[in-house]
């Protein structure tokens, strides 16, 4: 018999966290609530459940710091949980790391269906994870690292996301709004220029590249290419 997939639930309204407890045990995941941001982080680093559904707004850290810390080590599944409509939020909870991003009031049955497309998504890349190999450049998403002209580079999730994304489909010019799409995993309908900062920071951290026979290319008026020689 498989066990069941364990399911974090950070939330510090106990209404809430039990109605979706409730659905989720209900599609046979096993749940586990923590009220608090440090109390979710010291049990995920005892054990790693499947998937996180985290609140923003949390007694001990915020949910903000808790993606940030989780991240650093782990490429886990977060759903954002926030009442805050705000593109800022919504932005700077995806830059961060964040899969998903659900705001509240939600239908329970619309976030168990978002639950299950997450899982989906990140069992599908742990399928196809390799390591991108060019002269200079290693990219890693199953251990999460960069190596640049033989050092290893430091990059935040995103900007390792869109740079592997990019160099698995080389010569191949994507939109921005592309981009969000594939990359971030949502339904993206904010300001696209998120994608030009992004782009903008990994040339500054990748300068230099051209002698190496590739470069992350602008192509005017449609969007960005991973252009090798």
């Amino acid at each position: 018999m498989n066990a069941k997939q364990v399911i974090y639930i950070v939330d510090d309204d106990p209404n809430i966290a039990r109605l979706i407890q409730m659905y989720l045990e209900g599609e046979g995941f096993e749940v586990k609530q923590y009220p608090r941001g440090d109390e979710a982080l010291a049990a995920f680093r005892k054990a790693e459940p499947a998937l996180l559904l985290l609140d923003i707004m949390l007694p001990g850290i915020d949910g903000w710091d808790v993606c940030r810390e989780i991240r650093k080590t782990s490429r886990v599944p977060i759903i954002m949980l926030s009442a805050k409509e705000e593109t800022f939020d919504k932005v700077k909870s995806l830059e961060l790391g964040a899969d998903d991003y659900v705001t509240k009031p939600f239908e329970p049955k619309e976030l168990t269906a978002r639950v299950r497309a997450v899982l989906r998504r990140s069992a599908a890349s742990d399928d196809k994870e390799k390591a991108l190999t060019f002269p200079g450049l290693v990219i890693s998403l199953k251990s999460f690292e960069v190596t640049y002209d033989g050092q290893p580079m430091q990059m935040p999730p995103k900007e390792l996301e869109l740079l592997h994304f990019l160099a698995s489909h080389q010569n191949q010019v994507f939109t921005r709004e592309q981009l969000l799409e594939k990359v971030w995993d949502f339904d993206y309908f904010g300001d696209s220029r998120t994608v030009d900062v992004h782009v903008k920071r990994l040339r500054e951290k990748l300068q230099g590249s051209e002698r190496f026979g590739w470069g992350i290319r602008t192509i005017w008026s449609i969007g960005y290419k991973f252009e090798v020689k």
